[in-house]
């Protein structure tokens, strides 16, 4: 009996292991004005999941709009807005992600950043802030990749489809039990 719970406990520790969630990124951004934030996004990579976390001082504001608003520095339309000056927002949907300063005159002064976040399905990322299959460029537009292989993550370890890990648990699971009998 002994065996079967060490068993049992081995097999929930594989289990939530493997089919936990994956670890995801903070990605800090300095809020203020004369910052180039339109090659921010460049060269990083970006995930359902991850974490956008502005630092900011007084007399600035964090507001997600809509594309339309982002692009014409629109004021007064914010999905969501903050002036604490630590706003982190949790990227949770793939797509395009818009960010201006709702103060007048920041938006148009440069204080506007998009992010896209590619879906799940997209193939993986290269590493360099792009799928295998579009490559994110100002304004939340995309573009096709030339000649950019995909690795299997941004971190270059392979990461296991969910019937893969239940295959690789059991077989760890048989040979785990094997070794006790």
């Amino acid at each position: 009996m002994a065996n079967l719970s060490t068993l049992v406990g081995f097999l929930v520790i594989i289990f939530f292991n493997v089919f936990a969630p994956a670890s995801s990124a903070s990605h800090p951004v300095e809020w203020s004005l004369g910052k180039d934030y339109s090659s921010l996004a460049t060269g990083k990579s970006f995930a359902v999941g991850d974490t956008i976390v502005f630092n900011y001082g007084a007399g600035h504001t964090v507001d997600e709009v809509s594309e339309s608003d982002y692009k014409s520095c629109t004021l007064g339309n914010a999905i969501s807005s903050d002036s604490s000056g630590t706003t982190s927002i949790a990227l949770k949907t793939s797509g395009p992600h818009y960010f201006i300063c709702g103060i007048p005159g920041h938006c148009t002064g440069g204080m506007k950043l998009s992010v896209t976040v590619p879906a799940a399905s997209s193939g993986g990322s290269t590493g360099d802030g792009t799928t295998d299959k579009n490559t994110p460029v100002q304004d939340g537009k995309t573009t096709p990749s030339e000649g950019k292989k995909a690795s299997p993550s941004a971190s270059g370890t392979a990461v296991l489809k969910p019937l893969d890990a239940l295959v690789v648990t059991c077989v760890v699971a048989l040979l785990y039990a094997l070794a006790l009998s």
